[in-house]
C-alpha cells in the first residue's frame, strides 16, 4: 500500500494587531454570521419582510448561539473544571501560569472563542428565535426557525473547518495508509503544547511545533505522533450538503410553506451526520463514562433527531401564515 496521510501543522493566527489576535476559528465564525445574514437577507427580500426585523433576527442569532455554545460545552462537557474557574465562562481567556494577558492581566492568556458545543448552540437558537417571535408578532416561531436553519447548515461547515484549522475535535487513530489520515502535530493529547515547548527547548509555541516537523533531531517525537481521522471535515463537507438540501427545498418547493418541517428535516440531516461521525471522532469528555455505549455528543443528538421527525410528520397539511 502506498502512503496517502498528509501532515497537519498551521499556526492557528491568522494576524496579529497589536495585543489582538486574529485566529482562523474565530474568522470561520465572522464568516458564518456574515454568510447567514446575506442568506436571510435575500429570504427577507422575497417574503417582503422588514429589514429592521433582519437586523434584530441577526443580533439575536449572534447572541444565541455563542452563549448557547459556550454554556453548551461549560455544562456537557468540561463542568468539573469551569465550576472553579467561573470567569472563563463567559470571557475568551484561560488561567495560564506565567501569561499576561494583554500586558496587564497576570496569570491568564487570551485564547479567543473555544470551547464551544453545537448542541448547547442549537438550544441557544431555539430559545432567542422564541424571544424574538415574542418581540415581533408577524414573525412566527416556525417561520423563522425553517428560514433561519439554512444559515446555520452552512455556518456549521465553517465552524467545522475553524475546528481544522486549531487541530481541535479529531478523529481516532488510523492507519497512515489510509486516504485521509491526518497527522495533527498539534493535537492536544497527542503534542500538547507544553510538552512541544520542553522537547524542543524552544520560546514560542509556533518554533517548538515547527522544529517537530522539520527537525531530524526531533524526528522520533514526530514519528510518534498518530494519524487521525480528520473528523472536522468529514462533518463539515457533510453539512454543506444539508445546507443545499434545505436551499433547494426553500426555492424550488412548497416545504417551506408547510411549519415546521425544514427545521425538522434540517435536525434529522444534522444531528445523524453528527451521530456517525462520533464513531470516528476521539472522545470530548461529558457525561459518556456514566452512560457508556455511546459517546456525548451521540447522546445528545438522539433528541434532536426525534423532535425533528415529529415537526417533519406532525401536520403536512398546514400552511405557514
Amino acid at each position: 500500500m502506498y502512503f496517502l496521510g498528509f501532515t497537519w501543522n498551521p499556526d492557528d493566527t491568522l494576524f496579529t494587531l497589536g495585543v489582538l489576535q486574529i485566529k482562523y476559528y474565530n474568522l470561520s465564525w465572522i464568516v458564518a454570521f456574515a454568510l447567514g445574514w446575506y442568506i436571510m437577507k435575500k429570504i427577507f427580500l422575497n417574503e417582503k419582510k422588514s429589514l429592521e426585523q433582519l437586523d434584530s433576527l441577526f443580533i439575536y442569532t449572534v447572541l444565541a448561539t455563542m452563549l448557547g455554545a459556550r454554556l453548551g460545552h461549560v455544562i456537557f462537557y468540561d463542568w468539573p473544571y469551569y465550576k472553579n474557574h467561573l470567569v472563563e465562562i463567559l470571557l475568551p481567556i484561560k488561567e495560564r501560569a506565567g501569561s499576561t494577558l494583554f500586558g496587564i492581566i497576570n496569570g491568564y492568556e487570551f485564547t479567543g472563542f473555544t470551547g464551544l458545543a453545537s448542541h448547547g448552540a442549537a438550544i441557544g437558537i431555539i430559545i432567542g428565535m422564541y424571544l424574538l417571535s415574542r418581540k415581533y408578532k408577524d414573525l412566527k416561531m416556525l417561520w423563522v426557525l425553517d428560514r433561519v436553519v439554512i444559515t446555520v447548515a452552512i455556518g456549521a461547515f465553517f465552524v467545522r473547518l475553524g475546528n481544522f484549522f486549531n487541530s481541535e475535535i479529531n478523529g481516532k487513530i488510523t492507519d497512515e495508509n489510509f486516504a485521509f489520515a491526518t497527522k495533527f502535530v498539534r493535537d492536544s493529547d497527542d503534542m500538547p503544547a507544553a510538552s512541544a515547548l520542553q522537547i524542543t527547548k524552544e520560546q514560542t509555541v509556533n518554533a517548538a511545533y515547527a522544529a517537530l516537523e522539520n527537525n531530524p533531531k526531533f524526528a522520533d517525537y514526530f514519528s510518534a505522533i498518530p494519524f487521525r481521522h480528520p473528523a472536522q471535515l468529514y462533518e463539515g463537507v457533510a453539512y454543506i450538503f444539508v445546507f443545499l438540501i434545505l436551499y433547494y427545498l426553500y426555492w424550488k418547493t412548497d416545504k417551506k410553506n408547510q411549519p415546521g418541517f425544514l427545521f425538522g428535516l434540517f435536525l434529522v440531516l444534522l444531528w445523524t451526520i453528527r451521530f456517525f461521525v462520533e464513531f470516528v471522532k476521539k472522545s470530548q469528555g461529558g457525561f459518556e463514562e456514566s452512560l457508556g455505549l455511546l459517546s456525548t455528543g451521540q447522546w445528545l443528538s438522539i433528541p434532536f433527531i426525534l423532535v425533528g421527525f415529529y415537526f417533519m410528520f406532525r401536520r403536512k397539511s398546514v400552511t405557514a401564515r
